[in-house]
């Protein structure tokens, strides 16, 4: 007997919206050769700091004094800003197919994301407005796969955990939510991802 389920739950990242950070470092030669090498070199060694923003525990404000430093400030923070997050492209196949889901489940959006990315980047989108809820680390204070973000989606939905079907493209991130007792499968694809919808019988 199939599951019945009662909330869909994506990821934004890779799945709804691809994004490229190769844009960023690209832009950042722009305003000085090697400055996109400098900027992969100090995210990398530092990604303590991108963890933090995403959950909340450094400001915004903190973050891009940190950031702009380690660029010698060769630009500005609402340059820095801009750049930093027109990285996404619309997974049009996959957006299209969400009123239909609406129709009949509980759509959440849950990402690992920060509020400058949300405000110069991906906000922009009108299919968010599909969504019933909205999931975000940095507003709830916790990153897949610490358990408190799935338990917000949980909070809102007022469902059991089996009644959850999730996918992300982090294998991390799906293990988490199955360790709740959430159905969740990994993003590989839209045609992968349809075929698990409908061997559940997912209507869309």
């Amino acid at each position: 007997m199939k599951p019945t389920y009662s909330a869909l739950v994506f990821d934004l990242g890779n799945v709804l919206l691809p994004f490229n950070y190769e844009i960023i470092l690209s832009g950042l030669d722009r305003i000085e050769i090697g400055l996109g090498e400098k900027f992969k070199r100090f995210y990398r060694t530092n990604y303590e700091l991108h963890r933090e923003l995403e959950c909340g525990k450094l400001s915004e404000g903190k973050f891009l004094e940190i950031v702009l430093g380690a660029l010698d400030n060769k630009l500005s923070k609402e340059d820095f800003c801009e750049l930093y997050s027109n990285i996404f492209t619309v997974n049009n196949e996959l957006v299209r197919i969400l009123p239909a889901l609406k129709k009949n489940y509980k759509l959440v959006l849950m990402s690992n994301t920060n509020g400058i990315h949300q405000r110069y980047g991906w906000g922009k989108y009108e299919f968010l407005k599909v969504f019933d809820k909205l999931v975000l680390s940095h507003e709830a204070g916790a990153v897949k796969p610490e358990p408190a973000i799935y338990k917000a989606v949980e909070a809102y939905t007022s469902a059991q955990p089996e009644e959850h079907f999730y996918t992300d493209d982090i294998a991390e991130y799906i293990a988490g939510a199955r360790l709740l007792g959430w159905d969740a499968v990994q993003f590989t694809g839209n045609g992968e991802l349809f075929t698990e919808m409908d061997k559940r019988g997912i209507r869309y």
